[in-house]
């Protein structure tokens, strides 16, 4: 499975159970915002590792609303201590996708330790997480998405070409609180 076609499953997912998406940075939030644009997705544009830990967040102050980080393996490797913060706290409106494609990808694709010998999974149900999936195909993808812990989607390496995200980070931001926090005031 490509990494492409895993985020346009999860932004298809994401769009009808009306959640939020937190996207990792580089070609996955670039990939998201050219699949599927929506306000209710906030695309990191730096701050490697720290997607997983900004859904948490999220997903503890709006726990009417459905929160799904998108992380990829060399992210998670650069904050393993999220795994062990998601175990202690996160609750059944979040769910943290990890793409393992084993390489940085967004820096030229340099092999990460999952390429090697550091299985992710593994490391998820040592740090606590109770519910963690690995995944390698699309339908086992979608059964997943309306779940919460963590799912490991292993993905093939490579990026797609496509262009950078034209907004700017005021904008993905003041778009992504207004949709989220207005959801808030009506629940």
């Amino acid at each position: 499975m490509r990494r492409i076609d895993a985020i346009a499953i999860i932004a298809e997912a994401a769009e009808a159970l009306n959640a939020l998406i937190v996207c990792n940075l580089g070609y996955p939030s670039r990939e998201l915002f050219f699949i599927r644009d929506r306000p209710e997705n906030f695309y990191m544009l730096g701050s490697m590792g720290m997607a997983s830990s900004i859904a948490l967040g999220l997903s503890l102050a709006l726990p009417e609303r459905r929160v799904i980080a998108i992380d990829g393996d060399g992210s998670v490797l650069m904050n393993l201590g999220t795994l062990a913060t998601i175990a202690s706290f996160a609750s059944s409106n979040y769910l943290l996708v990890i793409l393992d494609n084993r390489v940085y990808g967004s820096t030229g694709c340099q092999p990460t330790c999952t390429s090697r010998c550091t299985d992710l999974a593994a490391v998820a149900r040592g740090a606590g997480v109770r519910d963690v999936r690995v995944v390698s195909g699309e339908e086992e993808l979608r059964r997943r998405l309306s779940g919460s812990g963590v799912v490991v989607a292993i993905v093939e390496p490579g990026n797609a070409d496509v262009p950078v995200i034209p907004l700017t980070p005021e904008k993905i931001l003041s778009r992504f609180m207004e949709r989220a926090s207005s959801r808030m005031r009506r629940s």
